[in-house]
């Protein structure tokens, strides 16, 4: 065990495939969709250029955690800019990952209704919710285990999915295009949208690629992270933007753009097109267990943040307590409310709730990974040595990202008016900056009464 209680249970391939769980979700089956949507075929270089910045993002958090090995994502930023940024930091990522967990949960709900229609949503979701609390209630090894095996199958279908419809693209059964490319650049070319629907989708995408950064959050529970880690970061990237890149471009190739619409994922579309027999229960089988496995993360990410902001005495100290096998046992609890709470909003309007969330997320994942490279920057001339495994052509490279990820950010903020998610996003900031100031400000006056710090 170490020094905050947690234990380093979680082997290479927990870590492995825990940001893989993160990443590999509802953002590639159900959202491929929606970035189709917006930028058409095109939407590949959407997934290349977030697929840049995901490179960006992750050799940087590598690089921090390799010099400072016992620091997970919230240490680093306090680490880099102190108690207000972090405190801010620190909080948003935990409402950024409660929210997606809530919606995983509805979705979970909702797909089991599939098979069980006549019973409510609402209870459904409640079920899931249980199962996700359980699992995360045991030691982390348990947990790594079970996300392993969740994360498996939703890997194991994206190769065969990629296998068959790479068959079927190339012409190699019945039914096929006239020609691979007759889908990706008819229907109003590659770009049918413009440059500008490319840049539109990179929201979506980076939305998409978010939960990468749950390795940082596991570190502190890692064995061997000076060498682990920058092995698993680097075959995540590969992996994800394969994941992503392969599956859309056979989507794309198999079904004209502008036909991949509605609440039907694409996936299915595609099986349904080349006729495969069962083909809804198989995909709604492996949607369930990716929604499941994404909650899964969620619970992990959202206890284990929270326990991170009471170490650094940003969160109650109520949240530190730990279990016999080295769970944060309070912190779970807590979050386990909060899901069950999220469950309980289907009973009133499901569809309104889900889509208002849903708007948020994309927004405060930004603003994290922004903090990540802004803290490789402040931090790499303090290094003591520099780490064999770091960031090439620093600062260049950093900065490269920092920009990008503004650019994204303020695009997406401005590009399509005012929704409900900016006005809840910036609201939010504007309360934990608030928030942070009195929080700071009560911690120095304590500091300079004795009677208190005695």
């Amino acid at each position: 065990m170490n020094q905050n209680g947690l234990k380093k249970e979680l082997l290479p391939r927990h870590v492995q495939f825990l940001a893989l769980a993160g990443m590999i979700g509802t953002g590639i089956f159900k959202g491929s969709g929606d970035t189709l949507a917006v930028a058409g075929p095109g939407v590949i270089i959407s997934y290349l250029l977030g697929g840049v910045l995901l490179m960006i993002v992750m050799v940087a958090l590598a690089e921090m955690a390799v010099v400072y090995p016992q620091h997970n994502v919230q240490h680093l930023v306090h680490k880099a800019f102190g108690f207000r940024v972090s405190f801010v930091v620190g909080w948003l990522y935990w409402v950024n990952w409660t929210l997606v967990t809530i919606v995983e949960i509805l979705a979970a709900g909702s797909f089991l209704q599939f098979w069980f229609p006549a019973v409510p949503l609402w209870l459904l979701s409640a079920l899931c919710a249980l199962l996700i609390i359980g699992i995360n209630s045991f030691q982390v090894k348990f947990y790594g285990e079970m996300e392993f095996w969740f994360a498996s199958i939703k890997i194991i279908a994206l190769v065969l999915f990629i296998f068959l419809g790479g068959a079927v693209l190339l012409g190699f059964t019945s039914f096929a295009p006239a020609t691979p490319t007759e889908h990706l650049l008819g229907h109003g070319g590659f770009f049918p949208n413009g440059l500008h629907g490319v840049f539109s989708a990179c929201f979506i995408v980076m939305f998409s690629f978010g939960g990468s950064e749950l390795i940082g959050v596991a570190i502190s529970e890692t064995k061997d992270v000076e060498k682990v880690l920058p092995k698993v970061i680097k075959g995540v990237v590969v992996r994800v933007i394969l994941f992503y890149i392969l599956p859309i471009t056979i989507i794309a190739g198999l079904i004209p753009w502008n036909q991949v619409a509605g609440n039907e994922s694409p996936f299915i579309q595609v099986m349904d097109a080349i006729g495969i027999p069962g083909v809804a229960h198989i995909m709604n089988f492996i949607l369930l267990t990716a929604v499941l496995s994404a909650a899964n993360s969620g619970i992990f990410a959202t206890s284990r943040t929270m326990f991170a902001l009471a170490e650094k005495g940003e969160a109650p100290i109520l949240f530190k307590k730990v279990s016999g096998t080295g769970t944060p046992i309070a912190a779970i609890g807590v979050n386990g409310m909060l899901l069950l709470i999220g469950a309980g909003l289907a009973y009133f309007a499901p569809e309104s709730i889900i889509g208002t969330m849903m708007t948020i997320p994309g927004f405060t994942m930004l603003l994290l990974w922004l903090s990540i490279c802004a803290a490789q920057l402040k931090l790499r001339p303090t290094y003591t040595n520099i780490p064999a495994f770091k960031m090439r052509l620093f600062p260049a490279t950093t900065i490269i990202g920092i920009v990008g990820l503004v650019i994204i950010f303020l695009g997406s903020t401005f590009s399509n008016g005012v929704s409900i998610g900016t006005v809840v996003c910036f609201t939010t900031l504007g309360v934990l900056i608030i928030c942070a100031f009195i929080k700071s400000k009560h911690q120095q006056g304590d500091k300079s009464n004795p009677r208190k710090t005695a």
